[in-house]
């Protein structure tokens, strides 16, 4: 039985696209300064996402931290993402 290529070649070029852009993305990347601060909060922000609000703004706050490993004793890799975010509306005169 012979396999269609229209739907794993549509697949080959979605996928290729999506490879590109980040590709494209990560060498026009800059190099920037980190602000410790910065950092330090995000350190301190417990796992899970969490929202709330104040008068005027809603926050929001998000972290996922897992440690990924080749075999029981392979190379590891540990990954941190977090997120931080603020929504204010203010009336100006």
């Amino acid at each position: 039985m012979a396999l269609p290529l229209a739907p794993i070649a549509g697949a080959l070029l979605r996928y290729g696209a999506v490879a590109a852009i980040a590709y494209a993305a990560a060498n026009r990347a800059r190099p920037r300064r980190l602000d410790p601060e910065t950092e330090a909060a995000m350190d301190q922000m417990p796992e899970g996402a969490a929202i709330g609000h104040a008068p005027g703004q809603l926050n929001a706050t998000g972290r996922w931290r897992r440690q990924l490993r080749l075999g029981p004793h392979g190379p590891g890799m540990e990954i941190d993402l977090s997120a931080i975010g603020r929504f204010r509306i203010r009336k100006t005169a």
